[in-house]
């Protein structure tokens, strides 16, 4: 996923964003052990089909649209309409229980450590009440 702010992904394509990682960051030959996709809009008209229902399923994780330890202004986005459940930043995570149903939504900045108790929970088939 990249959120549609500051430009700062090189590459649209999956080959591209490889080319960039093997040559220039972090370069050297460098091949990732996982499976590469293009990006994808996450906000915005052409947002894809997955964002809208992960968005629409959970609040978002904070009040505010912008804050300034991230996007800073409205001026780095390029993509519109804005909307207050936009994804804010690349790292936002969406929690989905076993039958596809999300259960909470986390801040880029949150570490999967503090997820786990959650994914445990639900593991155990415990129910996680909805954040407000």
């Amino acid at each position: 996923m990249i959120v549609q702010t500051k430009q700062q992904e090189p590459g649209d394509t999956a080959e591209e964003i490889l080319n960039s990682l093997h040559y220039v960051r972090p370069g050297q030959g460098f091949k990732p052990n996982f499976q590469l996709f293009a990006k994808c809009d996450v906000n915005g008209s052409r947002e894809l089909a997955l964002y809208s229902f992960l968005k629409a399923s959970c609040a978002p994780p904070v009040d505010v649209f912008l804050h300034s330890d991230s996007l800073g202004s409205a001026t780095n986005l390029v993509y519109a309409p804005l909307r207050s459940d936009d994804v804010r930043w690349n790292f936002e995570k969406f929690l989905l229980d076993r039958s596809g149903r999300v259960v909470m939504r986390f801040q880029h900045a949150t570490e999967p450590a503090q997820i786990a108790p959650f994914v445990e929970a639900l593991l155990r088939n415990e129910h996680i009440p909805r954040p407000k």
